[in-house]
């Protein structure tokens, strides 16, 4: 109608994308193509999984400190990235996170039982696994650290890690090959998701 060659749509994907950090821009393509998405925290809930009030408290801890603007910025686009868990095809979503993550009192206690009560919901979605890597496991094939494997609907693979303001987006077949097996590994020694909602019920009771 406008007459303008497709470059409205080029535009508005460039805001979209401008949303966010430039370290995180190419993963959040990535989210909006994925079929597959499986990841492993060890600091922090997952930004897909996190509500608006833990968001808001792990921005105001940042440092050097964020304007007001920028957190309200990041705010919205994690929102919005969120409408992942209501897309048709459903992706098959997995995350598996570290037991010391749920009992981190970021923002305080009721900040934390409504992040914990947020997971219990999200979990019980019939394309979401939610699995809990408990203290007391012998066995971890995460001790590397946390990231996420992505996989498109032309079947590649990518894995992505972040740390310190930085990150990094493997490509190569083999890498991202052996990240998948890894994270299989890791599945295995964690709680089964219906343990992990058991327990994260337990963590409730105890706020």
């Amino acid at each position: 109608m406008l007459e303008a060659d497709g470059l409205l749509c080029l535009w508005k994907e460039e805001v979209e994308r401008a949303q966010y950090p430039v370290f995180f821009q190419g993963m959040a393509t990535l989210e909006k193509e994925a079929i597959e998405l499986l990841s492993y925290d060890t600091l922090v809930v997952k930004g897909l999984l996190q509500t608006e009030e833990y968001m808001r408290a792990l921005l105001a801890m940042r440092r050097p400190v964020l304007d007001q603007e920028t957190i309200e910025q990041r705010v919205a686009a994690r929102l919005a990235r969120q409408d992942i868990f209501e897309r048709w095809p459903a992706p098959l979503l997995s995350f598996v996170m570290d037991e010391s993550v749920l009992r981190r009192w970021y923002g305080g206690k009721d900040v934390l039982r409504g992040q914990l009560e947020h997971l219990h919901l999200i979990g019980q979605k019939r394309n979401v696994e939610i699995q809990v890597m408990r203290l007391d496991c012998e066995e971890s094939a995460g001790v590397d650290g946390p990231f996420t494997v992505v996989t498109r609907k032309d079947g590649r693979k990518f894995v992505y890690a972040e740390a310190q303001g930085t990150s990094a987006l493997q490509t190569d077949p083999e890498q991202t090959t052996l990240a998948a097996a890894r994270y299989g590994i890791i599945r295995s020694q964690a709680l089964t998701s219906r343990e992990s909602l058991e327990f994260i019920e337990g963590l409730l009771g105890e706020l």
